[in-house]
């Protein structure tokens, strides 16, 4: 009697468990985090996002506006452990989405059976370099204090924008508390991010585990692990750096010497006749500047800064390379504000006119805008300004450029501390591009 009572018992209770684990089963694996990068083809796009459990990698996805999502894309996930001390892991995810007609507009969702994101939406770039891309440039913003977040995500989500350049310093840091600054960060931009390719160069605070969190949550162009890339986009070509390996040299002086030779070539591959013809604008993207006039004491504050005159004595200089190859432009961030330079070379001014010195300059132009909000609030400037400083804007803010034509090229500079304001704004006109140009 007493043995029947504990099998009725028994029973019972496994009647209570065996529904539960049927209904629960395997954790779901629910997509967060999902961010677009370009491969460099107008018919594709990446769809990166992180999952804690392993599942499938699938997008679904059709054209806009309509309710159908009648193509899937499927790829594969990437398992990160994070450096620190919790050994976190995740899935990083990565589709490529294959067959998209150029300029037309998509909805989208990714995940799995296991969980599926919410729907968002792009729109594919443009084929051919007839065509007028707009950009958000910014860098330095963290998960504190990411002041020109809200106005950023509203003007993307708006279509004000066909791709977004961050140049370095994300979260501060990604890697912070075991990843978990990180991963709020990613979930945070998403409002950015699932909507334009969101183009990523590495900064100095990416650097821990051996820029580990970076290469492995972003999915930029090329085989470098989205250190260094090139891309063109309309009329332009657009060069991606890391400025991080001339001052981590644990990882060694290797990386900098496979990077300079790697700059060196896409140089002169893009300078080839008919290339340049096509695309004559040259724009780099690299996280610390060459010349600054901060009062901080950053390698840009040195005469002979390391990322301008390379490793001593004079070995893999950046200022001369891309000097000789004839880039046009080049962006940078790290000072937390904002300073436009007047064309200068080897600290002379070279200006196109006293009336109208961005027209046909003689040297490329830097602007440095790295103010889009971090818990490590804004950078001062020396009292009087270097004579190839032309602007400094001591807010927070971001720049939009737009490469309207293969002359011609605009940019601004907003105030997000001035609801929006545009504080600086030039033309940059080039009737000539390339070396040629400098003479």
């Amino acid at each position: 009697m007493g043995m029947g009572r504990g099998a009725r018992l028994l029973g019972f209770c496994l009647w209570l468990w065996l529904p539960r684990l049927r209904v629960q089963g395997p954790r779901p694996a629910q997509p967060e985090q999902v961010h677009l990068s370009y491969p460099g083809d107008p018919s594709s796009m990446v769809v990166t996002w992180t999952t804690f459990d392993p599942a499938e990698s699938l997008v679904l996805f059709g054209q806009a506006p309509g309710k159908a999502l009648p193509h899937k894309a499927s790829g594969n996930a990437t398992r990160f452990v994070d450096g620190g001390s919790l050994g976190r892991a995740m899935f990083i995810h990565r589709v490529t989405l294959r067959g998209l007609l150029p300029g037309q507009s998509y909805v989208y969702r990714c995940g799995s059976p296991w969980g599926w994101s919410q729907r968002y939406g792009f729109r594919a770039l443009q084929n051919g370099s007839s065509w007028s891309p707009r950009f958000a440039l910014f860098g330095d913003m963290g998960l504190e204090n990411p002041q020109s977040l809200s106005r950023l995500q509203r003007e993307t989500q708006q279509g004000w924008y066909d791709a977004v350049l961050h140049i370095g310093d994300f979260a501060y840091d990604l890697d912070s508390d075991n990843a978990l600054v990180g991963d709020a960060f990613m979930r945070k931009i998403e409002a950015v991010a699932a909507f334009v390719p969101y183009m990523t160069c590495p900064g100095n605070h990416e650097e821990k585990y051996n820029f580990s969190n970076y290469r492995s949550r972003f999915s930029m162009p090329g085989d470098t692990e989205s250190l260094w890339y090139s891309w063109d986009v309309g009329p332009a070509h657009l060069i991606t750096f890391s400025t991080e390996v001339y001052f981590f040299l644990d990882y060694g002086e290797q990386l900098v010497a496979k990077q300079f030779q790697w700059l060196e070539r896409d140089l002169q591959e893009a300078n080839q006749p008919a290339r340049r013809g096509e695309r004559p604008w040259i724009i780099t993207m690299g996280h610390r500047p060459m010349y600054c006039s901060n009062n901080d004491k950053d390698d840009c504050t040195q005469y002979e800064s390391i990322v301008r005159k390379g490793l001593k004595p004079n070995r893999y200089g950046l200022e001369d390379l891309f000097f000789k190859y004839g880039v046009d432009l080049m962006l940078w961030a790290h000072e937390h504000s904002y300073e436009r330079l007047w064309p200068v070379y080897n600290y002379k001014v070279y200006n196109g006119s006293t009336a109208a010195p961005y027209t046909n300059p003689s040297t490329p132009v830097h602007i440095i805008t790295g103010s889009a909000g971090c818990k490590e609030q804004l950078d001062p400037f020396i009292p009087d300004p270097r004579e190839w400083s032309a602007v400094r804007i001591e807010d927070y803010g971001y720049a939009r450029m737009q490469i309207v034509n293969m002359t011609h090229l605009w940019l601004e500079q907003v105030s997000d501390d001035q609801n929006g304001k545009v504080v600086d704004k030039i033309w940059l006109i080039k009737d000539r591009h390339g070396p040629r140009a400098w003479h």
